[in-house]
């Protein structure tokens, strides 16, 4: 059982106050409870890019082994705030992608982000609903239109799209034109 003096003692001690006087922010303690729970699936790993003290930012890669998007690697930014769990992590997909659900400047369209989140969700349920949308991508709820209609009106044309971006191929979408990198 993890005790919560022992995560503000610990968060104190990382933050160069062995006593544990200094006030330790509760985002910070909340994740150190989320990261010491967190079981990571097959094709999911986690960069601390800014080092293991920095607990609050992260790098997230999914490679999913399954779906439309299999054997692409993918990658997320987390940044959290210092009052999480009361306000959702801000999540990026740094790597472009053509998706219903996620945008062409990496903006994700995830529920348990935006209106859905509740202080009880923690990394794990986040993480679980990235690797979902990879595997199951959903057009009811888009930030990318386009896909999304082309996913609904003709599901073996999108898969084909998303096979050549996946393979570097470049895309116009509206007015713009975007060059995917390769994937697999």
């Amino acid at each position: 059982m993890i005790k919560l003096f022992d995560l503000k003692k610990e968060a104190a001690a990382k933050a160069g106050d062995p006593d544990g006087k200094k006030k330790v922010a509760a985002g910070s303690i909340r994740m150190q409870k989320d990261l010491s729970e967190l079981k990571l699936e097959k094709g999911v790993t986690m960069d601390f890019h800014n080092g293991k003290d920095d607990i609050m930012n992260f790098k997230i890669k999914i490679k999913p082994n399954e779906g439309i998007y299999k054997n692409g690697t993918f990658v997320f930014d987390f940044k959290i705030a210092a009052n999480y769990p009361h306000e959702a992590p801000k999540v990026r997909c740094e790597t472009q992608i053509y998706h219903p659900n996620i945008d062409m400047e990496g903006a994700v369209c995830l529920n348990i982000l935006r209106e859905d989140w509740k202080p009880v969700l923690t990394l794990q349920s986040v993480i679980m609903g990235l690797q979902f949308l990879m595997y199951d991508p959903n057009p009811d709820d888009p930030l990318n239109k386009e896909a999304a209609d082309m996913l609904i009106k003709n599901k073996q044309q999108f898969e084909h799209t998303v096979r050549r971006t996946l393979q570097g191929s470049g895309l116009i979408v509206g007015s713009k034109q975007y060059a995917f990198p390769k994937l697999i």
